[in-house]
């Protein structure tokens, strides 16, 4: 890939989150406010040290969404969309940005407002196409990827549905030590495996919640930063990807993978310096929309070998006390999926895990953190890999 990236050029030096959930006493503007001037504090700074906002929410028209509520004295807000990776797009251009020198200060800022909708999933519909698209619900496509690897690995799929029902149990786990989850008890596997089913073979707790929240990171030049905190953290990389969408009809797609995401970390990886994920990471955030993607995510981000990822999972290595913890905070699984707020709601977790802020759910000594979001289908879909740490060079 043709990227440069920005390695330890940029580092976040405040960041704040709402808790996530049903929010009925509060609208999107009160969760906005919540979230800017949570990082605003944990920065140190004023609203007008701010010199440019990106936000990321899902079905508005303008910048004015952020500038009305936070009374943003006539300054830039740029409005961006990208699927469920809308708010990890907010903070790649906000980091682009002051990269460039074009601002000091900037603010990547997301959120979404669902439970008062009344509807689960995306807000928006989809643009007319030429009738190739698949019609399938989110949880219909995504219980493809099942079935696939069970197949291709040769997994007896009473053995499969009690791996999936393993990071769920994970997640919730993990979501029980986290005070700004939507759901924070655990959850007995005999309970997982005996959910409803959505769609075969996902019960209801293979699936991620629909919530409210808004999560906010401030950014500025490395060289900058310990001017403004003592312990800010450094971007290593950030990389993001579209793909063709082509995997539903390409007859080599088997759907025990997402090939954008495989693009992106490689380009992550390669930016950041890392050669073994598996062993180089302290943490990582990753896109656990429905069980079956992080348990294929394992695999797409090398953190398992292919056809292995299910005995790792079974093994307790990604648990919070594994080699590798995944989605400590509890993921969307546990901690909830405000589209437009979760790529920054995994940034908070690093941002807490790597300044030793994190409590009950603590890592030891974590040195590097990762975070991916996915929006979109398998074999149509964009995704965004991060790769951050507490140290600069």
């Amino acid at each position: 890939m043709s990227s440069n990236g920005i390695k330890d050029r940029v580092a976040i030096i405040g960041m704040g989150c709402t808790k996530f959930g049903e929010h009925w006493d509060k609208s999107a503007d009160d969760l906005l406010v919540d979230a800017a001037y949570d990082a605003l504090g944990s920065a140190g700074i004023e609203p007008n040290d701010v010199d440019a906002y990106w936000l990321g929410t899902l079905g508005q028209l303008s910048g004015l969404t952020l500038s009305v509520p936070l009374k943003i004295p006539y300054k830039p807000v740029t409005h961006v969309e990208n699927y469920c990776a809308t708010g990890s797009e907010s903070l790649r251009q906000a980091c682009y940005a002051v990269a460039s020198g074009a601002y000091d200060v900037a603010m990547a800022i997301g959120v979404e407002k669902l439970k008062d909708s009344g509807y689960s999933g995306l807000v928006g519909a989809e643009p007319p196409s030429d009738g190739t698209t698949s019609s399938m619900t989110a949880p219909a496509s995504f219980s493809l990827l099942a079935p696939a690897y069970f197949k291709k690995y040769g997994l007896d799929p009473k053995k499969g549905k009690e791996v999936l029902a393993r990071i769920a149990w994970k997640n919730h786990r993990n979501g029980a030590r986290n005070p700004k989850a939507q759901f924070q008890a655990e959850v007995p596997m005999e309970a997982i495996l005996a959910s409803p089913k959505v769609a075969e073979p996902l019960g209801i707790m293979d699936c991620s919640g629909v919530s409210d929240g808004s999560a906010a990171a401030i950014v500025v030049r490395a060289e900058d930063a310990k001017k403004y905190c003592k312990d800010p953290i450094y971007i290593k990389a950030l990389s993001f990807v579209a793909g063709p969408g082509a995997g539903h009809m390409d007859t080599d797609y088997d759907f025990t993978t997402f090939r954008e995401v495989v693009a992106s970390a490689a380009d992550a990886y390669r930016q950041a310096g890392i050669t073994d994920a598996r062993k180089q990471l302290s943490l990582a955030e990753v896109h656990d929309c429905f069980t079956p993607t992080e348990l294929v995510l394992y695999e797409d981000l090398g953190f398992s070998a292919r056809g292995t990822a299910w005995k790792d999972v079974l093994d307790g290595f990604f648990d919070l006390e594994g080699g590798l913890p995944v989605n400590p905070d509890g993921g969307l699984k546990s901690f909830g999926h405000p589209i437009g707020a979760s790529g920054l709601r995994m940034m908070y977790e690093c941002w807490l895990q790597l300044r030793g802020e994190a409590g009950p759910r603590q890592i030891k000594d974590p040195k590097l953190g990762l975070t991916h979001n996915l929006g979109g289908f398998p074999g149509k879909c964009v995704s965004f890999v991060s790769v951050v740490g507490r140290e600069g060079t």
